[in-house]
C-alpha cells in the first residue's frame, strides 16, 4: 500500500551444512529415495491388484477344469435329470473354492445349475459359444452381481465331442477386497524399506569408499564396461587384455589352466611366462575361433574375440576351454598329447635344410625315442642325386638312428633290396603302411637275412612298421619304424601316426630332391661356363678355386687368358643375384671378355665394353606376363694384365674388390685402385686404371666378395684382417697352397655367396730373351734390321725360322717406314713362341687384303698371314703395335717351298 513504510528485510541464517557437497549429495539422495519407495509402494499396490486379479483368472480357470475334467461331469450331462447330479456338486465347488458361482449349462446355452435356483432352466446371457465349440476361455464380464473374472470351459465326451460347459466367476469385489486386506502391509512394508534405505544409504557409502580405495567414477565406468564385455563374450576361463596388451582381469579358472601368478593383473602378458603360443595369441589380439594351444601338459582350446565392436573400450577377451579333462576321461590324454606335440615337432623340426639325407636324419631324431626304439630310412638312389626315381629297386639307406649302441641293422650308406613277401616290400609295392605287430611269429620278414633278423629279435625289437615315403605322387623310398618288447607292440592308432610323419617328412625330401636338381643344374652350367685347366703360358704361376654357396648359384667367374707379347690377363668377376640367369648372364660376359681380349684392349676399354653389354642385356630382358622383371642390375669385374718383360700388371675395376698384392718380403699390401661404379650402373663414366711394379715372386691374390661375406656379422674389415694374416710371412708358398690356406682360414662356414679365388705368382722373362732396336724412317734401314735378326736368331739357336721370320720382318718393317710415323721400333721376344712386334707412333691400323692382278703391292700383309701362326695389332697411348708369333721350330725349306707356292700363285693370276 503506497505510503506504508517499508518493512526490512529479514536475513536469512545459513543452515549449517547446507553448503557441504556431503550433506547435498545426502539431502538428494533421500529425496531420490522417498520418490522411488513412494513409486515402488504404487508399483506395489498396483502389482498387488494385478497379481490377484492374475490370481483370480487362474483361479476360476483352475475350478472350471477341475470340475469340467472331474469323473461324471459329462456321463451326469447326458443323463435324464443333470440337473439333480450336477447342482450339488456345483454349490459344493463353489462353496469350497470361494468363488462367485460355478455354473453349468448345456451347449446351446440353458443353465442346469446356478446359486439362484430361479435361473435353472434360463438361457445364459453372455459369450459362451467359443467355449461351445471346444474353445476355453476367460474374460472379465459383467455378471448379476457385478463386473467378475469369468472362466468358461467346456466338457468332452469320451469321443470328443461338447457336452456342456462349465462357467466359473469371481466378482471383482472379492478382489478388491483382498487389495485392501493387503494394503496395510505394503504401507508398512514401505516404511520399514524407507528406514533401511535410510541406513543402508549411509552405510553403503562409507562401505563403497573403503572398498573401492578411493576410485573415482572414471575408472568404476571403465571397469564395469570390462566386466560387461566379459558377462557377454565368456562361458569358461576368461582372460580380459587391454590395448596396450597387459592382463586386466583373469577369472580363477583361467589362473589354473594357465597356472598365473597372484600379481598377474595389471603386467603385460609377454611378462607372464606362458608358453611360446599362448602369449602370442593373448598379446596380439586377433581373433581366434576353436585355436587349440598347448600350455603345459594342458591341451586347451581358446577362443578370442574383441571388445570394441559395440563400442567397448579396445582390447580383446579369451576364453579358454580344457579339453584335456575330456580326453582324460576317455583315459588317451596323454597319449594323445605327446602325439600331438610329436606331429607339432615333427613340422617345425624336419626340413630346415634343403639337403635330402639330413632332412631323413631329422624325421629318425624327431621319432627316436618318442615313438620309436629304432628308425631306418631308405631313399632310392635317384632321389639322393636330385632326381625324379622310376622303379623302386635301387634303394639306399640314408638314416639310422637307435636309443641303443650298435642298432642290428644294416648300416648308414648301404644299398638295401627288399625281398617279396617281406613287409618293406609290400609297401613299397602297395604304396601304403604295413604293420607287423609281432615280430617274433611273423616269418615272411626273416628271409631277407636270417642273421640280421635274429640279431633284431635278440635286441628286444619286437613290432614293426614299415610306411612309403610319397610325394606329390612320386615314391621317394621308405621309412622303417621299429619297437621293443618294453614299449609294446604298435597299433592301428600308431599306424596313423606314422603315415602322417611320413607324409610330411616326404614333402621336405621332395622338396629337397628338387632343390638338388636345380642346384645341381645350375652348378653344372655355371662350371661348364667355367675354364677347364690352365692354359700355357709362362708369365705367371697360377692357381685358382671356385666353390658354389651352399644356398644356390651365382655369377662368379674367373680367367687366365694369354696374351700376345708374353703377357697373361687376369679376370675375376661377379654377376649379382642367383640362379640360372645369373649364371647364364656370367657365361655371356666372360665370353665378351675372351672375345675383347682376343682384340688385345687395355683393360679400361674392356670394362667400358662390358658395362655397355650389361646394360643392354638388362634392357633386352623382358619380364614374363604377371612376373616382375629379373634384372641383372649390375655385375663386378677387375680385370689385369701383366708383362712378364716389365714386371708391370694394368689393373682397372668394376666395382669389384682390389687384388692383394704379396711381394717376396712376405708382407701383405692392399693397393688403393681408382674407383668405378659396377657394369651396368657406370652410365658412360670413364674407367681408369693402375700400373702395379711387381717383383719376380710377387703373389697377386684375386677374389670375389663371397670369400668375405659371413651369415654371421662378420665385417669386411674383419675378413680382410684375416686374409692378411693368412697370406702374410709365407713368401715362398705355391699358389696352390695359397689357394688352400686362404679358404681354410678366411672362408666362413657356410658362404652365402659363391667364391672364386685366383692367386698367380709372378715371374719375369730373362733379357737375353729380349732385344730391341729403334728403327730410322728410311727404306735403306730395312737391310740393317734383317741382317740384326739373322744375328740374333743364331744366337738363340732359331736359324730354322729365320728366313720366315726376316721376311716378316722385312714386310712390317717396310709398312711401317711407308705409312707410320717415328718414333719405329723392332722387339722379338723369345718365349714359348717367337713373338716379333714392330712399333710405330701411327694409330692408323693395316688392312689385310688380297691384291689384284694388276695391283703393284697389298701383298705384305697376306704373306706375313700366311707365314705366321697368328698376328694381330695392338694399340698404345703413343702409337700402335704389330706383332707376329711363330712356332720356335720350323723348316727352312718348308718355308722356302710355301713361299714358293705363293709366288707361284701370284705369277698364275698374272699369265693370261
Amino acid at each position: 500500500m503506497a505510503g506504508s513504510p517499508r518493512r526490512p528485510t529479514r536475513r536469512r541464517r545459513p543452515v549449517p551444512g547446507a553448503r557441504s557437497f556431503a550433506a547435498q549429495a545426502f539431502v538428494l539422495q533421500m529425496v531420490i529415495l522417498l520418490v522411488l519407495i513412494v513409486a515402488a509402494g504404487v508399483v506395489l499396490v498396483l502389482q498387488t491388484r494385478s497379481t490377484s486379479l492374475a490370481d483370480a483368472r487362474h483361479r476360476t480357470r483352475s475350478v472350471a477344469d477341475a470340475f469340467a475334467s472331474a469323473p461324471g461331469t459329462a456321463a451326469a450331462l447326458d443323463s435324464h435329470n443333470p440337473t439333480a447330479i450336477l447342482q450339488p456338486r456345483a454349490e459344493e465347488a463353489r462353496k469350497r473354492t470361494g468363488v462367485a458361482f460355478v455354473v453349468v449349462y448345456r451347449p446351446d446355452g440353458i443353465r442346469l445349475t446356478h446359486p439362484d435356483p430361479a435361473l435353472i432352466g434360463k438361457h445364459v446371457i453372455g459369450p459362451y459359444r467359443q467355449a461351445a465349440k471346444g474353445r476355453p476361455f476367460t474374460k472379465v464380464i459383467t455378471a448379476s452381481r457385478g463386473p467378475a473374472v469369468d472362466s468358461v470351459v467346456p466338457v468332452f465326451r469320451p469321443d470328443g465331442s461338447v457336452a456342456g460347459v462349465v462357467d466359473v466367476a469371481i466378482t471383482l469385489e472379492t478382489v478388491n477386497t483382498t487389495v485392501w486386506h493387503q494394503l496395510p502391509f505394503l504401507l508398512g512394508g514401505v516404511g520399514g524399506a524407507l528406514v533401511l534405505a535410510t541406513c543402508g544409504s549411509v552405510w553403503a557409502s562409507r562401505r563403497l569408499r573403503r572398498q573401492t580405495h578411493g576410485l573415482g567414477h572414471v575408472e568404476l565406468t571403465r571397469m564395469y564396461e570390462h566386466h560387461d564385455a566379459v558377462l557377454h563374450s565368456v562361458r569358461e576361463g576368461v582372460l580380459v587384455r587391454s590395448g596396450e596388451g597387459r592382463l586386466l582381469l583373469a577369472n580363477d579358472e583361467a589362473r589354473r589352466l594357465l597356472d598365473l601368478p597372484a600379481d598377474a593383473e595389471g603386467r603385460p602378458i609377454t611378462e607372464l611366462g606362458l608358453e611360446p603360443r599362448v602369449a602370442e595369441l593373448l598379446s596380439s589380439g586377433r581373433v581366434a575361433n576353436d585355436e587349440v594351444l598347448l600350455a603345459g601338459d594342458r591341451l586347451l582350446v581358446a577362443n578370442t574375440r574383441l571388445t570394441d565392436r559395440r563400442g567397448g573400450p579396445a582390447g580383446s577377451v579369451t576364453t579358454l576351454r580344457d579339453t584335456t579333462e575330456l580326453r582324460a576321461l576317455s583315459g588317451r590324454a596323454e597319449e594323445a598329447r605327446e602325439r600331438l606335440r610329436l606331429l607339432y615337432d615333427a613340422g617345425v623340426r624336419v626340413g630346415t635344410t634343403l639337403d635330402v639325407v639330413r632332412t631323413a636324419e631329422e624325421l629318425a631324431e624327431v621319432v627316436v625315442p618318442r615313438f620309436a626304439d629304432l628308425v631306418t630310412v631308405e631313399l632310392l638312389e635317384p632321389v639322393l642325386r636330385g632326381d625324379e626315381p622310376k622303379d623302386t629297386a635301387d634303394l639306399r639307406r640314408a638314416a639310422l638312428l637307435g636309443d641303443g649302441p650298435d642298432p642290428p641293422v644294416f648300416p648308414v650308406g648301404e644299398r638295401v633290396v627288399w625281398l617279396p613277401g617281406t613287409p618293406m616290400a609290400a609297401a613299397l609295392e602297395s604304396g601304403r603302411a604295413v604293420l607287423e605287430a609281432d615280430l617274433g611269429n611273423a616269418h615272411a620278414w626273416r628271409v631277407q637275412s636270417p642273421e640280421t633278423a635274429t640279431r633284431i629279435l635278440g635286441h628286444g625289437i619286437s613290432s614293426l612298421l614299415a610306411v612309403p615315403m610319397r610325394a606329390r605322387g612320386v615314391m621317394l623310398g621308405l621309412a622303417d619304424f621299429w619297437r621293443s618288447e618294453r614299449r609294446g607292440p604298435f597299433d592301428d592308432d600308431d599306424l596313423s601316426l606314422a603315415e602322417e610323419l611320413v607324409a610330411r617328412a616326404a614333402v621336405s625330401v621332395d622338396n629337397a630332391r628338387r632343390y638338388t636338381h636345380a642346384r645341381g643344374v645350375a652348378v653344372a652350367l655355371q662350371r661348364s661356363l667355367l675354364p677347364r685347366g690352365r692354359p700355357e703360358q709362362n708369365a705367371l704361376e697360377v692357381a685358382h678355386r671356385y666353390l658354389p654357396a651352399q644356398a644356390g648359384v651365382s655369377g662368379d667367374w674367373f680367367d687366365v687368358i694369354p696374351l700376345p707379347g708374353a703377357r697373361v690377363a687376369l679376370v675375376v668377376g661377379d654377376v649379382v643375384g642367383h640362379g640360372l640367369h645369373a649364371a647364364a648372364t656370367m657365361g655371356r660376359l666372360r665370353t665378351a671378355v675372351l672375345n675383347f681380349s682376343a682384340l688385345d684392349l687395355p683393360p679400361d676399354e674392356i670394362l667400358a665394353h662390358l658395362d655397355e653389354l650389361v646394360s643392354r642385356i638388362d634392357q633386352d630382358r623382358a619380364p614374363e606376363p604377371g612376373a616382375e622383371a629379373d634384372a641383372v642390375t649390375g655385375a663386378t669385374c677387375l680385370y689385369a694384365i701383366y708383362d712378364p718383360v716389365a714386371g708391370r700388371c694394368t689393373v682397372a675395376t668394376a666395382g669389384h674388390p682390389g687384388p692383394a698384392l704379396v711381394p717376396p718380403d712376405g708382407t701383405v699390401h692392399f693397393p688403393e685402385l681408382p674407383a668405378s661404379p659396377p657394369l651396368g650402373l657406370a652410365a658412360g663414366l670413364p674407367v681408369e686404371t693402375a700400373e702395379l711394379d711387381l717383383a719376380q715372386g710377387s703373389l697377386l691374390v684375386l677374389y670375389t666378395d663371397g670369400l668375405l661375406k659371413d651369415r654371421g656379422g662378420r665385417d669386411v674389415g674383419t675378413a680382410l684382417s684375416l686374409l692378411r694374416d693368412t697370406l702374410a710371412g709365407r713368401p715362398d708358398r705355391s699358389p696352390e697352397d695359397t689357394c688352400r690356406a686362404v679358404i681354410d682360414a678366411v672362408l666362413p662356414p657356410r658362404p652365402v655367396d659363391d667364391v672364386a679365388l685366383l692367386v698367380a705368382r709372378t715371374r719375369l722373362l730373362d733379357p737375353a730373351d729380349v732385344v730391341e732396336w729403334d728403327v730410322p724412317r728410311d727404306s735403306s734401314s730395312v737391310a740393317p734390321v734383317r741382317a740384326a735378326c739373322a744375328r740374333q736368331l743364331e744366337v738363340w739357336g732359331l736359324e730354322e725360322v729365320g728366313f720366315e721370320t726376316e721376311l716378316m720382318l722385312s714386310e712390317l718393317v717396310t709398312n711401317a717406314i711407308r705409312y707410320g710415323s717415328e718414333p719405329i721400333r723392332v722387339r722379338l721376344l723369345r718365349d714359348r713362341t717367337l713373338v716379333c712386334e714392330v712399333s710405330d707412333g701411327s694409330s692408323t691400323s693395316p688392312h689385310l687384303r688380297r691384291a689384284a692382278v694388276t695391283d703393284e703391292g697389298g701383298r705384305g700383309l697376306f704373306l706375313v698371314a700366311q707365314l705366321a701362326r697368328r698376328w694381330g695389332t695392338r694399340y698404345t697411348p703413343h702409337g700402335k703395335v704389330i706383332w707376329t708369333e711363330q712356332p720356335l721350330h720350323g723348316g727352312a725349306a718348308q718355308a722356302d717351298a710355301q713361299l714358293g707356292d705363293l709366288l707361284l700363285d701370284q705369277w698364275d693370276d698374272e699369265t693370261p
